[in-house]
């Protein structure tokens, strides 16, 4: 019988306190995050970790001093697994078996031991299927690097397919666009709503290096507002997770929110980027965001929850395995080939649509 493993990839979090640290430090010395060379990176890691883990702490505290992704990332991989094992459905062919393995970049399960699992399993094909729609080196790049190399370290020469993005999917469109129709309506009693597609921010210089991040997110809540065909929607794309002294993409979601206060409209914050809860929505969109939206009059604030296991979404993930099991190489999910803009030179596709280095570790 021919095995197929499937590997999905997230960012993974801390699961107890004096996990904080540790996760931080992995974080920050990860080359994608923090360009420096590798001493001086590992020096830097072990200085911001040490300074942030007690802010990081008590952001977690506000949620069971843990965090869900884990345990997110593996009920979406139970359903994924069901639905490509579906035998009423367009499940794996006769003769195949499927296993889903779950990756995490920066706590455990991390790659050195999810790909120890995948070879110990020993399968024919292995599919990399990223949880980040779109594109960043900061992201897909940096986990589906850091897995080459600890596959490479693990022995594994298994014929490997990989998503880079999938920003305008439609089944992940078309979840997405739900949700955000029923928080539409939930806010509809104050004037507005403004829709606010919030995403985790990035420096500038990342972008002005042609990381193709910010544009598909453009992309990403541009389709989610034509799949709901409401005429005059106001919305706006926004930035959430500033950090540190550089200066960032924009403009800020906690920004938007004190516009949207003086303009007495509602808000509704979708979190364009995130396909699973944690932190960046349950403490700063839930918490932090809502308390802002209150004290600057804010007539109603309605976050939209993350897709999650929503069937419509889960059924996009697998035909995203379907087509790429279909191609060679790292494929991007729209096209087989590149999807980005020319001008975007950190596609991870080169410019005839070739895989060209994606870097991590």
């Amino acid at each position: 019988m021919r095995k197929i493993a499937v590997v999905l990839f997230n960012l993974g979090g801390p699961d107890r306190p004096d996990a904080v640290k540790p996760f931080l430090f992995n974080l920050f010395n990860d080359r994608a995050i923090i360009g420096a060379p590798g001493p001086l990176r590992w020096l830097l890691a072990k200085l911001i970790s040490h300074r942030r883990a007690p802010v990081a702490r008590e952001i977690y505290a506000q949620i069971g001093g843990r965090s869900p992704l884990l345990e997110q990332t593996m009920a979406q991989k139970e359903a994924l697994e069901a639905a490509l094992l579906d035998p009423g459905g367009e499940g794996g062919d006769e003769g195949e078996e499927i296993r889903l393995f779950v990756s995490m970049r920066y706590w455990h399960p991390m790659s050195d031991e999810v790909a120890q699992a995948v070879a110990a399993y020993g399968p024919d094909e292995v599919v990399l299927l990223p949880l980040y729609p779109q594109f960043s080196r900061t992201t897909t790049g940096s986990s589906l690097g850091d897995w080459r190399r600890a596959a490479k370290a693990t022995g594994l020469r298994t014929p490997t397919r990989a998503i880079c993005c999938y920003p305008t999917a439609p089944g992940y469109i078309h979840a997405q666009a739900g949700l955000v129709r029923d928080a539409i309506a939930e806010a509809g009693g104050a004037a507005g709503p403004r829709v606010l597609f919030s995403a985790h921010g990035l420096p500038k210089r990342i972008i002005a290096a042609g990381d193709p991040y910010q544009a598909q997110i453009e992309r990403t809540a541009g389709a989610v507002v034509d799949e709901l065909g409401i005429a005059d929607l106001d919305w706006l794309v926004c930035y959430q997770s500033r950090v540190g002294p550089l200066e960032w993409i924009g403009p800020g979601t906690d920004e938007e929110i004190v516009r949207a206060g003086a303009d007495k409209v509602g808000v509704v914050v979708v979190p364009i980027a995130f396909v699973s809860e944690h932190s960046e929505t349950l403490v700063e969109l839930d918490i932090d965001y809502r308390r802002l939206a209150d004290e600057h009059g804010v007539p109603a604030y309605v976050r939209v929850p993350t897709v999650g296991v929503d069937p419509v979404f889960i059924e996009a993930l697998a035909d995203l395995v379907r087509h790429v099991r279909r191609q060679d190489g790292t494929v991007c999910c729209h096209a087989g080939g590149r999807f980005c803009a020319a001008e975007l030179t950190g596609c991870a596709l080169g410019p005839a649509g070739t895989e060209q280095g994606i870097g991590g570790g």
